[in-house]
C-alpha cells in the first residue's frame, strides 16, 4: 500500500495570544476537514530541539532522517538543481536583505548577483527565487558586502532512502534534501515553489506514481511559507484552500482507489505578523480509507490540541 505525504510548507502558526483565528482556520479547506473527521489529528514537533526553525531542519524528519545539527543549505539548494561540485569545491545559500533588513525584491538580489560575480571570478553567482542566491566553488567565501547573508556550513544529509520514496516539488529544499537522501525526485513544469505554482501538475504527478506503484509519494507546497514571509495573510489562506481543492482532494481520491494512507503535515510554523519561521508543534493529519475516526473536525493548530487533550481525558 502507498503512504502519501503531503508538506504543507510553512502553513502553522504559533496560536496568536490575542485568540485571533490563524490561516488554517481562516482558510475554507472542506477536503481536508472531511479527512479530519474520518482520521485524526494530532500535534506534531517537527524542528528538531536546539536547530532553526526551518525547512532545512524538519523536512528531513519528515522524509526519514533527523538531521543532528544544522543542515548545510548551500548543499540542499545545489542538489536540487541537480548542481555537481568538483572536488574541493563548496556551495553557498546567500539571502540578500535591503537597508531595512527585509527580504530583499527580485530587482535587488539580481544586482546583488552581478556585482558579486564581478567581484569573485573563481565562484558561480546564480540566482534562485526572491532573495536567494546561490554560490558555488572553492574555499573560502569571498568577502560580501552586508546586505549580502550567507548561510553556514552544516551536517549533509546520508542517503537512507531509495528510489521507492518519490518526491514531487520546485527546486529547493525539499527536493534538494530527497536527492541527497537518496529518494527519486519529480519536478512538474509549473512548479515553483511559490504562491503561482502548478498544483494540479504536482497532483498528476503524485497520482502517476501512485498508480504506477510507488510505496511512498510525498508532495511539497511552498506556497504557504511563501506568502507569510511576505506578510500576506490573505495569500496564504488563498494559498491553502488552493491546496485543499487542486491537490488534497484529488490525491485523497488516489489513495482510496489504492487502499493506502494520506498524511498532510507542515513541516513548521511561518507567523504571516512577522513573516518569521516558528518551532511550534504543528498539526498532523493521518487519514486511511476506512480507518479508525477520532472525532476532529479540522486540520487546525487548535483542533490538534484539542484532538489531543480528549484522548488523554
Amino acid at each position: 500500500m502507498v503512504a502519501v505525504l503531503v508538506i504543507l510548507d510553512g502553513a502553522s502558526e504559533p496560536l496568536p495570544p490575542d485568540g485571533a483565528p490563524t490561516s488554517l482556520e481562516l482558510a475554507r479547506t472542506p477536503a481536508l476537514d472531511r479527512l479530519a473527521r474520518e482520521g485524526r489529528v494530532a500535534p506534531v514537533a517537527t524542528v528538531p530541539a536546539g536547530l532553526p526553525a526551518g525547512s532545512e531542519s524538519a523536512i528531513p524528519g519528515l522524509l526519514g532522517w533527523t538531521p543532528p545539527a544544522p543542515v548545510d543549505r548551500g548543499l540542499l539548494e545545489a542538489a536540487a538543481r541537480g548542481i555537481a561540485l568538483a572536488p574541493g569545491e563548496r556551495a553557498w545559500r546567500v539571502d540578500v536583505f535591503d537597508v531595512a533588513g527585509e527580504r530583499a525584491g527580485a530587482e535587488d538580489a539580481a544586482r546583488a548577483a552581478e556585482r558579486l560575480a564581478a567581484t569573485a571570478p573563481c565562484h558561480r553567482v546564480r540566482r534562485l527565487a526572491g532573495h536567494r542566491l546561490l554560490v558555488t566553488g572553492p574555499p573560502p567565501l569571498p568577502p560580501l558586502h552586508p546586505s549580502l547573508h550567507p548561510w553556514p556550513e552544516g551536517v549533509v544529509p546520508p542517503r537512507v532512502l531509495d528510489a521507492g520514496t518519490v518526491v514531487v516539488g520546485a527546486a529547493g529544499a525539499a527536493i534538494g534534501a530527497a536527492r541527497l537522501l537518496g529518494a527519486r525526485v519529480v519536478v512538474p513544469a509549473g512548479a515553483t515553489g511559490d504562491v503561482d505554482t502548478d498544483l494540479r501538475a504536482k497532483a498528476d504527478a503524485a497520482i502517476d506514481e501512485i498508480e504506477a506503484g510507488a510505496t511512498r509519494v510525498v508532495v511539497h507546497v511552498g506556497a504557504p511559507d511563501e506568502a507569510a514571509h511576505r506578510r500576506e495573510r490573505a495569500a496564504k489562506v488563498a494559498a491553502i484552500e488552493r491546496i485543499d481543492r487542486e491537490l488534497v482532494a484529488p490525491l485523497a481520491e488516489a489513495v482510496a482507489r489504492s487502499g493506502g494512507s494520506l498524511r498532510v503535515c507542515p513541516d513548521h510554523a511561518c507567523d504571516p505578523r512577522t513573516g518569521l519561521h516558528d518551532d511550534a508543534p504543528v498539526p498532523c493529519l493521518d487519514w486511511q480509507p476506512g480507518g479508525m475516526a477520532s472525532g476532529g473536525e479540522r486540520l487546525t493548530e487548535r483542533a490538534a490540541l484539542a484532538d489531543l487533550a480528549l484522548e488523554a481525558a
